[in-house]
């Protein structure tokens, strides 16, 4: 169950959380199907809701006694979402040290490796084919296609144009909107991040992550919101592929979101177009640095 244990939390959570009193469960494969795990993931998760008294379980019959207490649940920083679980694996595969162009990838393995259903892999393979990074193969195949040089400088462009429209549009946006509310309380998370900056840059990937997608739903653009949501699994995880002064540039894009902040609540059209092009242009020279050395001898 070591691999499996996050899928396991999440998914007993998730199920536990919606039980209601004198209600039957179904059977094992379709609580399986229903949360999108393996059908040992699904009986584990019957068998710990039978030890808390919360089912009485006799063979087939699987009645609800009581309804689960926070007291019975997995606390929420052991737990991540299933699409989370499938991300990290999958981007663990692609950046290994001999990940290649060519390197194949099986659903089926990496279901098994992750402890959850074919059909959850599959989508977030399908979505995620879509940058050319990956390629369908028969018989639940992947391949490999190579995160190369060549391939971040188009996914830095393509992001520079996407986020100076939506930089645009959140300067735009009315004064008592909730938007200018949240990126209040994000400037004050850079901060308290800033001062403990020793202790805590290696959060920075996922503050930079919220900061981008809280500019980003400014747009009202679909077709920005689901770009971004995908890209920034890349950008999320180039901050990991190269530990080497990471403090310095995580510090150092923490004082430009704050500049960059300070230009979208001026409502300067000019001061925010500058201060993204700023940190884009950062977020592309660090993005290329971070590239894996099997990486970057593809280009």
């Amino acid at each position: 169950m070591a691999r499996q244990n996050t899928v396991f939390k999440e998914a007993y959570n998730r199920y536990a959380a919606a039980l209601r009193t004198d209600t039957a469960l179904p059977s094992e494969p379709e609580i399986a199907a229903q949360l999108g795990v393996s059908r040992s993931t699904a009986r584990a998760i019957l068998t710990r809701l039978s030890d808390e008294g919360i089912i009485r379980w006799n063979k087939r019959q699987k009645i609800v006694l009581r309804e689960p207490t926070d007291r019975d649940l997995f606390p929420s920083e052991e737990t991540d979402s299933l699409h989370d679980i499938i991300e990290r694996s999958f981007m663990r595969r692609i950046l290994a040290d001999d990940a290649a162009p060519g390197m194949q990838i099986n659903e089926l393995e990496l279901a098994r490796e992750i402890g959850t259903g074919t059909t959850s892999v599959r989508e977030f393979l399908i979505r995620f084919s879509r940058f050319g990074l990956i390629e369908k193969r028969p018989n639940s195949h992947w391949t490999l296609k190579g995160f190369t040089r060549e391939f971040a400088l188009e996914l830095a462009d393509v992001r520079e144009m996407f986020e100076l429209h939506s930089a645009a549009e959140f300067g735009r946006l009315p004064k008592d909107n909730q938007a200018w509310i949240d990126l209040a309380a994000m400037r004050e998370e850079h901060l308290a991040m800033l001062a403990d900056i020793n202790q805590r840059f290696k959060d920075f990937s996922v503050l930079d992550e919220r900061f981008h997608l809280l500019i980003h739903c400014a747009s009202k653009n679909r077709f920005i919101a689901d770009f971004y949501d995908a890209i920034a699994i890349i950008f999320h995880y180039h901050y990991q592929w190269n530990k080497t002064a990471a403090r310095e540039r995580n510090e150092r894009a923490i004082h430009e979101h704050l500049d960059y902040i300070a230009a979208l609540e001026s409502g300067d059209q000019a001061a925010i177009g500058k201060a993204c092009r700023v940190h884009l242009r950062s977020a592309r020279q660090t993005l290329l640095q971070s590239l894996p050395q099997t990486m970057s001898d593809n280009a």
